[in-house]
């Protein structure tokens, strides 16, 4: 039987992408990074909308929304709706419309869904030159193991965090520390990838290197202004 993922010569290390030297431990964002899920979350977004009678999102705004977790996109859509009126919002409608969202995303989450282009690649690569990998997303646990699967994706992560998983989300350091204390790698040995302010901000305050993608959401803020260690248009660079 051949090989599951390619198999690296010296001649392959020594042209590793610069991002990759002494780097024992790779963290993934998942939105925006290894998936393009805006439009199913947009769908539920505009799913939660309808049912409030409210006016739609639509996808262009969703894509600025995405990044803080669940609670804080559906308050940017209630906000934006105008749905809390002049006092500003409501906990007990924004719960509601929270737990609406989750059942409709639910439902919708694999409809239009896909893996970015060299993903794949790009995690067998390192697999195959022996470094960890593991991914840290603001998304609900829930969601993650489904969307994995679905795209192809599961079995490459030694840990998966979801935004729920610690008292602290990202932009905050918390769950990249949890993640490289689990595995005893210092975190000046841990690069963290993503697409937004959160990822760029969790890796400096944690003490990472950080890489940064091009096509992702950053809430309209060219992901290139933040200065991340380093901007790359597609993970297929790094394989």
């Amino acid at each position: 039987m051949g090989a599951l993922w390619p198999e690296f010569t010296l001649g392959d290390v020594l042209m590793m992408h610069d991002a990759l030297n002494e780097i024992d431990l790779i963290i993934y964002d998942l939105d925006g990074t290894l998936i393009d899920s805006a439009p199913d979350l947009a769908l539920a977004v505009d799913d939660v909308l309808e049912t409030m009678n409210l006016p739609p999102a639509g996808i262009e705004r969703v894509r600025d929304w995405v990044g803080n977790g669940s609670r804080r996109l559906v308050e940017r859509a209630l906000l934006n709706a105008r749905a809390f009126g002049t006092e500003g919002p409501d906990r007990a409608q924004l719960d509601d419309a929270l737990a609406l969202f989750m059942q409709c995303y639910e439902q919708r989450m694999l409809s239009n869904t896909f893996c970015y282009p060299g993903v794949i690649d790009c995690l067998e690569a390192q697999r195959a030159r022996g470094i960890a990998q593991a991914l840290v997303t603001n998304k609900p646990s829930r969601f993650i193991d489904p969307l994995l699967e679905a795209m192809g994706l599961e079995g490459f992560f030694t840990h998966t965090l979801g935004g729920e998983a610690l008292p602290e989300k990202k932009p905050d350091p918390a769950p990249l520390l949890h993640v490289a204390r689990a595995l005893d790698i210092a975190p000046e040995r841990v690069l963290m990838i993503g697409d937004s302010r959160s990822d760029v901000e969790a890796a400096r305050a944690a003490g990472c290197r950080c890489l940064a993608v091009s096509y992702g959401y950053n809430h309209g803020e060219p992901i290139a202004d933040l200065g991340p260690d380093h901007l790359l248009d597609s993970l297929e660079e790094l394989v």
